[in-house]
């Protein structure tokens, strides 16, 4: 059977999404010239699709020539042509025959599901979208000082081209920070990189075909999700508990794991096990090595994304996996996003020597190097000291902001609306009464100046439509208070329209009788 992933949820048409498989099935050579392809009644049988959806998929790769149907014989692989190319009509210089860019586009998705969490909001509204740090407390002149001091002192070096592997005086910095967290790091084992992001993108670039399989949380972290959709990679839902009556634990269903590792032959586990980006919640330690244990026995790496772990605000610090891995099998990602300036684009990577060597190559062909007067402020800017006053500042101001939101949860909303309870990190994650809809929640709610993130952007299989996702560290006390009274006033209203909907139709029922 071919290793087809479709997703019903996403916004890409289910035909395009198998198109785009069976083209790239035949680019890597998983499919050669020659080989029959099942036909459109039995493809469809064995997705659980309509039809009509694997024959307009087969239509479009048979106009490309890439494939060819026979009667009463089946389809076949034709391989890759070259199309001879016919030039539209001359035009007159009327503007007509302007580039057809879309037709040209790798895949046919139409946005991307990270613009979504960066959207315009009007400068008065109270916004709970994002999960970035508040600009409020950027301490800027003691940056600037230490931009002109490594300017001053090795200009010439730090503007010319550098190492892909980072500068290395922040590669000593962070080395010892690393060391007082109890991961012990060999500068062979550390790359520099542009934020997280572009370590995903490096390791996917590096290590996944289309069509292989990483197991990653649902919800998980958009910028993820959108890395692995772009590569055909097949992403594996495993949920996330936030209620640690099921299970016992908060964090990643492990069980859940344990299955999806058993019938598929993953490549990865992607996780965020600290103050989980969108649930906020935090995998305790007896899971943790659990969860070692698991990607040992089923040959599967872990990449820990650690972004979020250092803004712990109540509670006892646990281990990163990283530091209790004794087989080298964690690849620890790392950013300064969460914990200083986002905009700057420096973060880290950390793995085996092996691993490193082999994205340092990738990351050599895509951008040569992160910027280099970046990663040297950013080593003044820790050895003065600077980056352990911030962050221990912002994370009382953060805690402050927590507490705020909890407390006008409590206070506000209505009964049956639940929320995660985190220890740190930048979000609280909201389930309303079931029944509702997050997404038309907002629309009301956005008229009244307030705004979030509905679940369902987290989300890659089986969305859950009554989620929420409220980032409270970039707003002060009072704008908490105010949103989140908007917010439940906005859901008592929706909860009303319900119940007046519920009893109309009781007595409608009744007046049939």
């Amino acid at each position: 059977m071919l290793p087809f992933h479709l997703q019903p949820e996403s916004h890409i048409p289910l035909y395009v999404q198998l198109r785009d498989q069976l083209r790239a099935l035949v680019h890597s050579g998983e499919l050669r010239t020659g080989d029959r392809i099942p036909a459109s009644r039995e493809l469809a049988s064995q997705l659980g699709v309509h039809r009509t959806t694997v024959a307009n998929a087969y239509a479009e790769l048979e106009s490309e020539g890439l494939i060819q149907g026979h009667v009463g014989r089946g389809t076949f692989i034709c391989g890759t042509p070259a199309r001879q190319f016919t030039p539209p009509p001359r035009t007159n210089g009327n503007g007509n025959g302007g580039m057809r860019w879309e037709s040209l586009f790798a895949d046919e998705r139409a946005e991307e599901g990270l613009s979504r969490l960066m959207p315009d909001v009007p400068a008065d509204d109270i916004a709970f979208i994002t999960a970035r740090p508040s600009d409020d407390f950027f301490p800027i002149e003691e940056f600037r000082n230490c931009c002109s001091a490594v300017l001053r002192s090795e200009g010439r070096r730090i503007l010319q081209l550098g190492s892909t592997d980072g500068y290395e005086p922040l590669k000593r910095v962070l080395i010892e920070m690393l060391r007082g967290e109890g991961i012990q790091v060999r500068p062979e084992q550390l790359l520099i990189t542009g934020g997280c992001q572009q370590a995903i993108d490096l390791l996917c670039k590096a290590f996944l075909r289309p069509g292989d399989s990483v197991a990653l949380e649902n919800p998980a972290y958009p910028g993820a999700i959108a890395i692995f959709s772009g590569a055909r990679v097949r992403a594996l839902a495993v949920g996330v508990d936030t209620d640690a009556r099921r299970t016992g634990h908060v964090g990643i269903d492990l069980d859940a794991l344990e299955s999806v590792l058993l019938q598929n032959r993953v490549k990865f586990i992607f996780t965020t096990p600290d103050f989980h980006n969108p649930t906020g919640t935090t995998l305790p330690i007896a899971e943790r090595r659990r969860l070692l244990e698991i990607a040992a026995h089923y040959q599967a790496p872990v990449i820990e994304d650690y972004i979020y772990a250092r803004l712990r605000l109540r509670g006892t610090a646990v281990p990163s996996l990283k530091s209790l891995d004794r087989s080298g099998n964690v690849i620890h990602i790392d950013s300064f996003s969460k914990i200083a300036f986002p905009g700057l684009r420096v973060g880290w990577c950390v793995a085996h020597e092996s691993v490193i060597e082999r994205l340092r190559m990738v990351k050599q062909a895509t951008d040569l190097h992160t910027d280099q007067l970046s990663q040297a402020a950013f080593a003044e800017f820790v050895r003065r000291g600077h980056l352990t006053r911030h962050l221990a500042k912002m994370k009382k101001v953060y805690r402050s902001r927590l507490e705020a939101l909890e407390a006008a949860l409590e206070k506000q909303m209505p009964e049956e609306t639940t929320w995660s309870k985190p220890e740190g990190g930048m979000s609280i994650w909201v389930t309303v009464p079931p029944g509702l809809d997050a997404g038309e929640l907002l629309i009301h709610v956005r008229e009244r100046g307030v705004h979030f993130v509905p679940g369902r952007y987290f989300y890659f299989q089986n969305p859950q439509p009554n989620t929420l996702r409220l980032g409270f560290a970039d707003l002060d006390e009072k704008r908490i208070a105010r949103g989140v009274q908007t917010l439940a006033e906005q859901l008592k209203i929706e909860l009303r329209k319900r119940q007046r909907g519920a009893r109309n139709e009781s007595g409608a029922r009744v007046a049939l009788i």
